[in-house]
């Protein structure tokens, strides 16, 4: 994930097929709030806890900016991260420096006692998540900026 952009796309699974070409990779279809996206997930993608993906799930699907995408219709990418999401919950991905600000300076997570915080194979994390790769779910934000969040969870990627 070294120099990633991690964006976001939310959206509720439409449907899940196998790749044409390849056996272990996946088309997901979401039906997001601007139409169809389509990601390919493969054997390199991230799904947290590794759940079973399925279709009527809400998720967040993150995919490198930086990488280049076909110009097709609908929209595809490569998913690099997929995360479910509970009703109403926002989730972050990318760099968070020291002081917990998105490189992007979109947010600021300001880690409270009740943040649930372990490393991407799922063991606690018992260090400052700053200076890592993150992935966060929050709820509300302030109108601060960067906007500051208190996380419910956090899924640290260690260097």
């Amino acid at each position: 994930m070294a120099q990633s952009v991690l964006t976001p796309v939310y959206g509720v699974i439409q449907n899940i097929s196998p790749s044409q070409n390849q056996c272990c990779d996946s088309m997901i279809t979401l039906l997001t709030s601007n139409g169809i996206v389509r990601f390919a997930a493969g054997p390199d993608t991230f799904v947290i806890d590794s759940a079973r993906l399925s279709p009527g799930m809400s998720v967040a699907a993150f995919y490198d900016a930086n990488l280049p995408v076909p110009l097709i219709f609908p929209p595809q990418y490569q998913a690099v991260i997929i995360a479910r999401r509970r009703q109403n919950e926002n989730v972050a991905a990318g760099f968070f420096n020291r002081n917990l600000v998105a490189a992007d300076q979109s947010l600021q997570l300001n880690i409270g006692a009740a943040t649930e915080i372990s490393t991407a194979n799922g063991l606690p994390f018992e260090c400052s998540p700053g200076g890592q790769y993150l992935v966060a779910f929050y709820t509300a934000t302030t109108r601060s900026i960067p906007p500051q969040t208190t996380p419910r969870r956090v899924v640290v990627f260690c260097r």
